[in-house]
């Protein structure tokens, strides 16, 4: 699958299974860790389990067997690492409290978050 069809993939498990406000952000030419950065908000902390764990196995159905979800023992937050694409799923909160949209929305991301 290309990285596109990837990410599209995504953006549908997360709405299938009523992850809230999708948004993804392109970071091709803003950083060298993925093409993309998905974020999404889930309504409890099992919502958040359950999102990163079902996004997790359908990939590997779709033969991407590579896929880690980080923060296990976290309520408020998720990384589901794809390689080419690195999603957030976060309780609203959280996802306020750290504003990923906004500081990758910034034409130089990484000189605000050195200062």
């Amino acid at each position: 699958m290309q990285v596109k069809e990837i990410k599209n993939t995504i953006e549908q498990i997360l709405d299938d299974n009523k992850a809230k406000n999708i948004t993804t952000i392109n970071l091709k030419n803003k950083s060298y860790i993925a093409d993309y950065m998905v974020i999404a908000s889930g309504t409890s902390s099992r919502h958040l389990q359950a999102l990163s764990e079902i996004l997790v196995a359908e990939l590997k159905k779709l033969g991407m067997n590579n896929c880690k979800i980080e923060g296990k023992d976290s309520k408020d937050w998720k990384l589901v690492d794809t390689q080419d694409i690195i999603v957030h799923i976060f309780h609203p909160e959280k996802r306020e409290f750290y504003d990923l949209e906004n500081m990758w929305s910034e034409e130089n991301p990484m000189e605000r978050a050195m200062i």
